[in-house]
């Protein structure tokens, strides 16, 4: 019962900040200052697990396909694989893991050590100061990360295809190219945008409830990558169903 009344907090809480996301004041400089956190200074962890995962996939397609002399296809598959489910998910996931647990022990930290309160005795909407800024650079920053983890995959399974299976490069390219399309890209894209508003909301959202001082911020870091990482796989199978359904068929 407790955790279907946490649950009822958390979207009373996503309402006030959907709700304040167009009231000034647009303090740019924050929303920048978010960006760079989320976004610049992620984009290495980006480039390796969107390149390691293009060459894991890449290894296992080519021994699936290799039976029916069909490697061409792999960069296809690869592609299509990525741009509609592993890269959303991927960056997603590391970016829970670097930035998320950060927001919930910065805002956990200022809870408990009550300079919330402060802002709140001075009439200052915490939602609007702290967690917008949050909200809406990972809104931003989640697509951009997702393509840079395409392109990476794209390149980590090319490099495997064409120097450990030589296989042909100008058809893989082709037959890449033939089967990727930009729906599939845009659908990986959509579902980046609305894992980056849930990733940061949750990890906000624990972190504002933090109690029990120093402890208490350890407790709601661990519980904040939990329930996002949960979040986004439910998050991801209900977008799935919605976009095959309404844009495929």
């Amino acid at each position: 019962m407790k955790k279907l009344e946490e649950v009822g907090y958390y979207f009373v809480f996503l309402g006030e900040v959907l709700g304040c996301s167009l009231r000034r004041p647009f303090r740019i400089a924050q929303y920048l200052a978010e960006i760079e956190q989320v976004g610049v200074n992620s984009v290495l962890i980006i480039l390796l697990s969107g390149g390691g995962m293009g060459m894991i996939f890449a290894l296992q397609m080519v021994s699936i396909l290799q039976p029916f002399q069909m490697e061409i296809g792999t960069g296809a598959a690869v592609s299509i694989a990525l741009s509609r489910e592993l890269a959303p998910l991927i960056t997603a996931l590391m970016l829970i893991a670097k930035n998320g647990s950060a927001m919930t022990a910065e805002l956990g930290t200022m809870r408990v050590t009550e300079q919330i309160d402060a802002l709140e005795s001075m009439s200052i909407s915490v939602v609007h100061y702290l967690v917008l800024p949050k909200v809406i650079a990972s809104f931003l920053v989640f697509p951009l990360l997702t393509l840079l983890a395409n392109v990476m995959g794209a390149l980590g399974a090319y490099a495997v295809s064409i120097t450990l299976f030589n296989v042909d490069s100008a058809g893989y390219v082709d037959y890449m190219f033939d089967f990727l399309s930009p729906r599939d890209i845009f659908m990986g894209l959509i579902k980046a945008a609305v894992m980056g508003i849930i990733v940061a909301t949750v990890c906000c959202f624990k972190g504002l409830r933090t109690v029990q001082g120093a402890k208490g911020v350890g407790d709601s870091a661990t519980q904040a990558v939990v329930a996002s990482s949960v979040a986004i796989l439910v998050a991801d199978y209900i977008l799935t169903t919605i976009i095959l359904r309404f844009i495929y068929l």
